[in-house]
């Protein structure tokens, strides 16, 4: 499991990598990653709401912490919105308040260590907190720096 994870995230740092130079295919991978994670999270919410054993989501939860390694580096300039050749629903505040948007990142991190930690205990009391505080954390940068 540890390196099938450790795989993904250095496939998904050298997508990420090789991506620099096509700008429209950064915004699509990211676009593609960020639907799939959401995915999970409809999943993880489902446990969570049901009162379901959340062990069962443990991987999809080491999946969304494999693909936000460096998710800073999937927003390169050029990337926003107005900018030639670019759909996206990222907002100019990623760009403009680059420091808000890495602390929204690094306060998401440690919320998703705990999602799978209490996921993996299976206490549904545990997980069902650590799911509702992994998703405000997802609002902390929805709400600032994505369009809906």
């Amino acid at each position: 499991m540890r390196l099938w994870l450790a795989g993904l995230a250095i496939v998904a740092t050298m997508g990420g990598a090789l991506a620099q130079t096509d700008l429209p295919r950064v915004v699509a991978e990211r676009r593609e990653g960020l639907k799939a994670v959401g995915a999970h999270f409809e999943a993880i919410g489902g446990v969570a709401r049901s009162g379901g054993d959340p062990t069962a989501v443990v991987d999809r939860i080491a999946a969304v912490q494999a693909f936000f390694v460096n998710f800073g580096a999937r927003f390169p300039e050029g990337t926003q919105q107005g900018a030639p050749g670019i759909d996206t629903k990222a907002l100019p505040a990623i760009w403009t308040d680059r420091p808000g948007f890495d602390r929204a990142l690094a306060e998401l991190m440690p919320r998703l260590v705990t999602l799978r930690e209490a996921a993996a205990s299976g206490n549904v009391a545990n997980f069902q907190a650590a799911a509702q505080q992994a998703g405000a954390g997802c609002g902390g940068c929805h709400r600032p720096y994505r369009a809906r």
